[in-house]
């Protein structure tokens, strides 16, 4: 290999290599900001499942280290969510010089709304989902069982629902991509819709606790997103295809 076809390599690592090092530089670093606060953003978290309690009930940590390592654990996924914003851009500086001009024009704000979707994904599992849950839960416990949630189970439990809603609240920008690529079109997903409205329950039923309320407050959003999917791709059809007069990537 000729050493001026290696330089474009050495270039884009180093690139990648920077793009990397600012996402560690700005999730640490918003990490050490909170640190003092992890109990509290802890208790924060565990709010919904304490309310919804027994009076005179309470968490408990089974592990010796439990205590301390777990809201520690939660304060750097916290980081990881609120620096969501800057990795995105680092990888929108990093892949916009390979994109072609209609490809920058549609991935911008496909990052911005991908991101705030995840947000509210997750809003809505913390101020929707948790308490007509948790309540359930507490209120179908038999006679004689104390209801006192290990708070390393507790984590693990609400860390897979933000992640279920958060992912699933994504369903605008997959159908918007699908079309945008050519892959399927509105008028095909229209014709879905009896399909999508069972695989959203059934998506429900897997990812949410086993009650109905919890997969019904999944499947509906979820739906009611692949409407508003369908309503604007069909601004993007078929556009990922059209290639004609387009200047070529900045490589």
């Amino acid at each position: 290999m000729a050493v001026e076809d290696t330089q474009p390599l050495i270039s884009h690592l180093i690139e990648l290599r920077k793009r990397l090092l600012n996402c560690i530089i700005a999730v640490v670093a918003i990490f050490f900001c909170l640190l003092y606060f992890s109990n509290d953003i802890y208790h924060l978290v565990a709010a919904p499942l304490i309310h919804q309690m027994p009076h005179g009930a309470s968490m408990i940590a089974t592990g010796v280290a439990s205590p301390f390592l777990t809201p520690i654990k939660l304060t750097v996924i916290v980081s990881v969510f609120l620096a969501v914003p800057i990795i995105l851009y680092q990888v929108w500086a990093f892949v916009a010089p390979a994109l072609y001009r209609h490809e920058r024009k549609l991935i911008m704000p496909l990052l911005f709304s991908s991101t705030l979707l995840f947000y509210i994904g997750v809003a809505f599992a913390y101020f929707v989902v948790f308490p007509i849950a948790f309540g359930f839960f507490s209120k179908t416990a038999p006679q004689g069982v104390t209801i006192a949630t290990d708070i390393s189970n507790y984590l693990d439990f609400v860390m897979t629902l933000f992640m279920a809603f958060g992912v699933s609240f994504e369903v605008p920008i997959a159908i918007v991509l699908l079309c945008w690529t050519g892959v399927t079109t509105p008028q095909d997903l229209k014709q879905k819709r009896p399909y999508v409205l069972v695989g959203a329950f059934v998506v429900g039923m897997f990812l949410t606790p086993p009650d109905v309320f919890s997969q019904t407050l999944l499947a509906v959003p979820m739906y009611l997103l692949f409407e508003v999917g369908v309503f604007f791709a069909r601004f993007y059809v078929g556009k990922g295809r059209q290639n004609d007069d387009e200047t070529q990537p900045e490589l």
